[in-house]
């Protein structure tokens, strides 16, 4: 008779149990996706674990990092694209900063500078 015990801890009990506290950024997130794709693709282009995958699988997997790549170029000139296209006018902080520079000026003349 075989018995199987299954633990389930969340994310947040063990990050809540570990002695220092380690916040994942953006960076090492996309460093961790990388690294995950790139020893996947590496186990499948050269077949590292002898999986006798068909060479058809292999044919594909070579050229995949720079499909990602272009794929990866695409998305950033899109979003930038978009960002740009999207960006908002702050015409009040505008006229704000109009008017600052021109106390500024006032002030500077008052002081003898000459503009």
């Amino acid at each position: 008779m075989t018995s199987s015990l299954c633990v389930c801890i969340t994310s947040s009990e063990l990050a809540q149990s570990l002695p220092v506290s380690f916040t994942m950024t953006k960076l090492l997130e996309w460093l961790f996706a990388v690294s995950l794709v790139g020893v996947a693709w590496g186990l499948v282009t050269f077949d590292l674990l002898d999986f006798q995958f068909p060479a058809v699988y292999r044919e594909v997997a070579w050229p995949m990092p720079v499909y990602l790549l272009v794929v990866f170029g695409c998305y950033s000139l899109a979003t930038v694209g978009y960002r740009v296209a999207t960006f908002n006018d702050c015409e009040e902080a505008a006229r704000e900063l109009q008017g600052q520079i021109q106390e500024a000026k006032e002030d500077l003349k008052k002081k003898g500078l000459k503009i």
